[in-house]
């Protein structure tokens, strides 16, 4: 069941939240423009000359090339006329004095340390919590940040659960699936369908009781478990990933997507719902700010399309195809070899 009204400025306010913060941490905290006007680099040459990490430097690039600051060149980066006339010191049109100080920013100055540690910040920068990963080990962050995902899943579920083909399939697991809303969403699309929500302390909780909640105990049911130190449990010929790939760095996605290649039969279905960049990561504007939020708060960032398809091949899925779902989301759909 969908909305009567349509909420997705709603969701595209949230998913940009940090985006201006790193476009004034580039601007005001390390005169990057000027720099790359001078110097047209590469992502790993401008990790090096400022001593930043790879990683946050591609969120940072992806974003100012989707605002139309940025173009590339094969892997050069360099400036666009409107950024080398509005966001270069010596021009007379220079705007760097219009916007805020860094240090009026807690989520720039966040931002800037994340581009020299490749670490996430402290949950929400709060004082008193670890990183997201940390935090949610707390009963009362848990609750807090299932809740808001809940919140966005009752919009793109159901989004996606109608775009789906899972005829003749049987059981579901859904990976991470916290409050269990995508389960419910695929299990009221597919009566015939079973499904299980594979979470770990305290959010397995949380989900039986939202499960219930919703009228689903019956056909959804919730397996305790970590994905990234326990075996996915076998039984089921579809695996779902929703919202969960961008939250980690490659070498922990290569390890999830080993994990499920392992557990689901030969033909089985990996489906991957997600924010997803486009195949030469030029956009969309949404995504490569939402980016910049996951990045803050994550050790993951969001994909594009071919570099997901990429890792999807390498561990041994075939015939990749994306279907839509809403608000900028899609999923990637696979099958195991």
């Amino acid at each position: 069941m969908l909305p009567n009204t349509d909420p997705s400025n709603f969701y595209r306010g949230r998913d940009e939240l940090y985006a201006e913060d790193m476009f004034i941490a580039a601007l005001r905290g390390f005169d990057f423009f000027t720099w790359l006007d001078a110097h047209p680099a590469s992502v790993r040459e401008i990790a090096q000359h400022f001593g930043f990490h790879d990683r946050p430097v591609d969120v940072m690039t992806t974003l100012f090339v989707a605002r139309g600051l940025l173009a590339r060149s094969g892997e050069k980066l360099a400036l666009t006329p409107l950024a080398r006339e509005h966001l270069v010191a010596s021009s007379p049109w220079f705007l760097g004095p219009y916007f805020p100080r860094v240090s009026d920013r807690p989520i720039a100055v966040d931002l800037i340390e994340i581009l020299r540690s490749d670490k996430p910040a402290n949950f929400a920068s709060r004082k008193d919590t670890g990183d997201w990963h940390k935090a949610m080990e707390s009963g009362a962050i848990a609750e807090e940040f299932t809740a808001a995902m809940d919140r966005r899943g009752m919009l793109l579920a159901p989004a996606l659960a109608k775009n789906l083909d899972l005829d003749g399939r049987s059981r579901l697991l859904d990976i991470a699936g916290g409050s269990g809303i995508y389960a419910c969403g695929v299990a009221a699309q597919f009566r015939s369908l079973r499904a299980s929500v594979f979470e770990q302390s305290p959010v397995d909780a949380i989900a039986s009781r939202a499960i219930a909640e919703r009228g689903f105990a019956d056909r959804v049911d919730v397996v305790t478990g970590n994905m990234l130190s326990d075996p996915l449990p076998a039984g089921y010929d579809i695996h779902l990933m929703s919202n969960v790939v961008h939250d980690w760095d490659i070498p922990i996605v290569r390890q999830l997507l080993a994990a499920s290649a392992t557990a689901l039969p030969a033909g089985g279905l990996l489906i991957i719902h997600d924010a997803f960049l486009n195949a030469d990561k030029t956009g969309p504007l949404q995504i490569a700010a939402y980016s910049v939020l996951i990045l803050h708060v994550t050790q993951g960032r969001c994909y594009s399309v071919a570099e997901m398809e990429t890792l999807l091949r390498e561990a041994g899925f075939s015939k990749p195809r994306e279907v839509p779902s809403a608000v900028g989301r899609s999923a990637l759909v696979a099958e195991r070899a």
